[in-house]
């Protein structure tokens, strides 16, 4: 069963209060950034409240079916008819780009991702099948009926640039945080110290449908079942506890912030072998690096 570090569930970073007051369908975490919970999965709001049309950010595209949930909310929060400005991608997994091909056409809008996830988003090669014997919770369980085939977004789909920084979002930076996936990318931004982690790490036991409902906070690796590369998770774990963030918002759980948050990152990232990683499973034994192109996988 996977393993967690438990958080006091003061360090919340959402706000009840803020959410009555805007009503929007979001969760408000800071000013300008905000999410939405679509079932299983988290997307970000990324713009001030009213910022009209292009004037925000969407970051993810949660699972099939989670179309309207993503406009009703951005038009309630930006506007009617508020068109995001850009899609950025964590990351190209079923459950963050469940409705990208849609929305990205509706919206008229560019797609940003790494790199290394273009193959997963042009359609020409699909993510390796999920491994169900990792985790121990019904979600993993079943995770081989998850699709592994990719979107094709190519039309729309341009890389994030080399130099770190995010051109729809100013004052944002991507950070390479690989092994969950081959291009996965986390948002930061160092003058409030706001993490987007993706699945980096989550707070919450997405193996589990029981800690998938009860949203208990507290830290894990990244989810079990779809990590092709621990040794590359593990990094990219110590990379993001070192950058000391205020709050983060990941892509599975809820979000946390203050000296309580950073007190299980740094737990999380220390005992991260033992925390995080499982004691056997196929890539644990076998994992896939992108530097080889080992982690590519034709279409099925």
């Amino acid at each position: 069963m996977a393993q967690q570090i438990p958080v006091d569930p003061k360090a919340r970073a959402d706000d009840p209060q803020r959410d009555t007051e805007r009503d929007d369908g979001t969760h408000a975490v800071v000013g300008d950034v905000a999410y939405r919970r679509l079932v299983l999965v988290n997307v970000v709001f990324v713009g001030d409240p009213g910022a009209g049309d292009r004037g925000w950010v969407l970051i993810d595209a949660g699972v099939m079916g989670g179309k309207g949930a993503i406009k009703s909310a951005a038009e309630a929060r930006f506007g009617a008819g508020a068109r995001p400005a850009a899609i950025v991608l964590t990351h190209g997994h079923f459950d963050h780009v469940g409705v990208l091909e849609d929305l990205a056409a509706e919206w008229d809008v560019p797609v940003y991702a790494h790199a290394l996830e273009r193959p997963y988003l042009d359609g020409s090669a699909a993510y390796p099948t999920p491994d169900p014997s990792v985790g121990g919770g019904l979600l993993g369980r079943i995770s081989p009926l998850y699709p592994t085939k990719p979107v094709d977004v190519s039309e729309r789909l341009l890389d994030v640039p080399e130099d770190g920084t995010v051109p729809p979002l100013p004052g944002w930076r991507w950070i390479h945080t690989p092994g969950h996936a081959p291009g996965h990318m986390s948002l930061w931004r160092q003058a409030d110290r706001t993490l987007i982690a993706g699945d980096a790490f989550v707070t919450v036991a997405q193996e589990s449908a029981y800690a998938v409902a009860v949203q208990e906070p507290e830290l894990h690796g990244p989810p079990m079942y779809l990590t092709i590369d621990w040794d590359a998770a593990r990094t990219s774990v110590r990379t993001l506890a070192a950058l000391e963030p205020e709050r983060v918002i990941t892509g599975h759980g809820r979000p946390l912030q203050g000296a309580e948050m950073r007190r299980a990152l740094q737990a999380l990232a220390a005992d991260f072998d033992h925390v995080a990683v499982p004691r056997q499973g196929r890539f644990v034994e076998e994992p896939l690096r992108a530097e080889d192109g080992s982690a590519y996988r034709p279409p099925r």
